[in-house]
């Protein structure tokens, strides 16, 4: 199936909604457990924070199939400036291992640069730290912190622009 990169409109907003907790709780579960998830997934509220993080100056990434329908996408934050962060990253659980996450990390590189960014950084989940790692981040370290009073971990990564 094709796949088209191209930046968000607001109509996406539902669908990327989803699509972040169908992965979390489908795709999750490889690497946390259920309680985990259940935290994670609940610290993600609904469409609106898509529509505002773009009205902010956030770059959204999305990929769609040949219906344009939104099956993947990523966040650099621009606002504020936020300059270099990618906040998100995710993949709906039918579309995942196609190889979106790497051309999701790709825009999102030829971006930055594009915007004279030396440096992006993320906190990769151990569902994304392979897709950051291919596309050559860095592991700083791992961070264990609590959502709502449970334990969860992720990877601070970094990958430096020349």
């Amino acid at each position: 199936m094709p796949y088209t990169i191209r930046p968000f409109v607001e109509s996406d907003a539902d669908g990327l909604a989803a699509l972040t907790l169908s992965a979390i709780h489908a795709i999750g579960g490889l690497r946390y457990s259920h309680v985990q998830i259940d935290a994670w997934a609940a610290r993600h509220p609904g469409p609106d924070r898509f529509v505002a993080r773009h009205a902010k100056g956030d770059l959204i990434f999305v990929a769609v199939d040949a219906h344009d329908i939104s099956v993947a996408y990523s966040l650099l934050e621009l606002g504020d400036g936020a300059s270099g962060h990618l906040d998100m990253l995710y993949c709906h659980p039918d579309h995942s291992g196609k190889g979106l996450a790497d051309r999701l990390l790709e825009a999102a590189e030829e971006s930055a640069r594009r915007n004279a960014i030396t440096r992006l950084f993320t906190e990769a989940s151990e569902l994304a730290r392979p897709a950051f790692k291919r596309a050559g981040y860095e592991v700083l370290h791992r961070r264990n912190f609590e959502i709502e009073g449970v334990a969860i971990h992720n990877y601070a990564m970094e990958k430096h622009l020349t």
